[in-house]
């Protein structure tokens, strides 16, 4: 299954994709999960983001970094699942900044999974959908400095 989420935000789009750090990292964690950061390399082909989440699952999140890109109108890299926690089997989320114009940009999630199973999928869509949706505003609040 996949899904999208488009917002927009201040600022040059090599600029915005240049800020896809640790510390964004840190501020797009679930509201009330707690996890911890084993391992965060960066955004671009090689590096890998590894955490361990203790609530309100006990489970690993390995991904790889498989690609990355800049040109004249985007930017992107996309992390690939290695190891994932139950249910999932297959991730790959594509993390893009477009350019809108020299001082503002769009932030598009676009994040594929599966389960194997189709029903399976359909029932952990939502939750997985409604966990990205405050990005949203974590990125307004980020780039723009308000929500």
């Amino acid at each position: 299954m996949n899904f999208k989420l488009k917002t927009q935000v201040d600022g040059n789009y090599l600029e915005v994709m240049d800020r896809f750090d640790l510390d964004l990292f840190d501020a797009l964690k679930p509201v009330g999960a707690k996890m911890e950061v084993v391992q965060f390399t960066g955004s671009e082909t090689g590096d890998i983001v590894e955490i361990k989440f203790v609530w309100p699952i006990k489970a690993s999140w390995i991904s790889d970094i498989t690609h990355h890109h800049r040109d004249e109108s985007h930017a992107y890299f996309v992390d690939v699942g290695r190891v994932l926690p139950f249910p999932l089997k297959d991730w790959k989320h594509k993390h893009i900044v477009e350019k809108i114009d020299e001082n503002s940009s769009y932030i598009i999630d676009d994040i594929t999974f599966s389960s194997g199973y189709k029903l399976v999928d359909m029932l952990i869509y939502l939750p997985l959908f409604l966990s990205f949706y405050p990005r949203k505003r974590i990125y307004r609040k980020y780039f723009n400095g308000s929500d």
